[in-house]
């Protein structure tokens, strides 16, 4: 069943080993996540694995064509850009890197259209430069939740610190809060 709220997290720098924390015993939750990790292709496999021991969730890679699914999340291939059609449908695509990177958090975030009844959530996690400030602020103007690392936390803080520059994010916070956030907004399956 199509899912009527869609969470889209970017991480960079340091996002594997926090992005493990965050979902370390992670429940089903009645959304679909989109996941932009920056990586080396070669280890798109093995991230993808560990993140699906640590959680309920149903993570997988996502591929050209696959459908958003409550419960599941959906992580982005190295050098593709994942791109949401129509708030439902994944489109991985060739394009120029986007704030110095393949696949772009603000790609994905800028992607998703205004539509009643589908909430959006956007995360912002580790990382460096700014990919998904814009990403960010456009979630905001879409009435949707914005979230950031918190700077004890990060392992770099560039790209929460320039979400929060937008002014646009609603909370800054730890990984372990932000994992409680997602769960209250979302609710699980």
């Amino acid at each position: 069943m199509r899912p009527d709220k869609i969470i889209i997290i970017g991480a960079s720098a340091g996002g594997p080993r926090i992005l493990k924390d965050l979902f370390n015993e992670f429940p089903r939750i009645d959304a679909a996540i989109v996941l932009i990790q920056h990586m080396p292709a070669f280890i798109n496999k093995a991230f993808t694995e560990t993140l699906d021991k640590c959680t309920s969730m149903n993570v997988r890679l996502a591929e050209h064509g696959d459908r958003l699914d409550r419960g599941c999340m959906y992580i982005a291939p190295t050098g593709k850009h994942l791109i949401l059609k129509n708030n439902a449908e994944i489109e991985l695509v060739d394009g120029e890197k986007v704030n110095f990177v393949c696949p772009a958090v603000d790609e994905t975030m800028l992607s998703v259209k205004p539509e009643g009844g589908i909430s959006f959530t956007g995360v912002v996690l580790t990382g460096m430069g700014r990919d998904g400030a814009a990403g960010i602020a456009y979630i905001k103007a879409l009435g949707g939740t914005t979230i950031a690392q918190d700077e004890e936390s990060s392992v770099i803080y560039g790209m929460p610190r320039e979400a929060i520059a937008t002014g646009k994010v609603d909370y800054i916070m730890s990984p372990s809060d932000i994992a409680r956030k997602l769960v209250s907004i979302a609710g699980t399956v």
